[in-house]
């Protein structure tokens, strides 16, 4: 009996068995936060926007770099970001046949440059995007609003952490 019972709860791990090492064989792992060669980064232009208020908080918080905004430290960064821009826009993409707005495409661009002390550009002129489609409808607005402001926090915090990995995609500071 206890022979029989082995045999069934040892076909029901199997499968188990076999999934977690095609896993392991195939390459696959969590993505982990990225390795930085410098520790100390400089963050130039809109620092106290909401995009830059985010990007120097999540990257204190997960790659445990010090953050400087204050010109006067600067001397003490090893790489200076140009965050240039990080614009909201909102585009008609259609519009019934009485004139009516019916959708429209949220957009969040950041323009940045990363570079040494000595001015040599590690990340030359850089522009990410992200873009949202939403169906618009005069009935919601308020609700329509609020959708609004919670995708473009979202396209917000997708862009932080595209750029965080692009920083860790720098292979040295000099």
């Amino acid at each position: 009996m206890s022979t029989r019972r082995q045999l069934f709860q040892g076909l029901v791990l199997l499968p188990l068995v076999l999934s977690a090492l095609a896993l392991a064989g195939c390459g696959f792992g969590l993505r982990r936060p990225p390795h930085f060669v410098f520790t100390k980064l400089f963050i130039a232009g809109q620092v106290n926007a909401p995009f830059g208020v985010e990007l120097r908080r999540e990257l204190h918080r997960v790659a445990g770099l010090e953050v400087i905004t204050d010109p006067r430290e600067l001397g003490n960064a090893e790489l200076i970001l140009d965050l240039n821009a990080a614009v909201r826009e909102k585009v008609i993409l259609g519009r019934t046949s009485t004139g009516d707005i019916r959708e429209f495409q949220l957009r969040y661009k950041v323009l940045f440059q990363v570079r040494n002390q000595e001015g040599f550009e590690k990340i030359s002129d850089a522009e990410m995007v992200q873009k949202r489609d939403v169906s618009f409808s005069e009935t919601v607005v308020l609700a329509k609003e609020m959708e609004e402001e919670l995708l473009y926090q979202n396209m917000q915090t997708d862009l932080v952490y595209q750029l965080i990995r692009r920083l860790g995609s720098i292979q040295a500071v000099h």
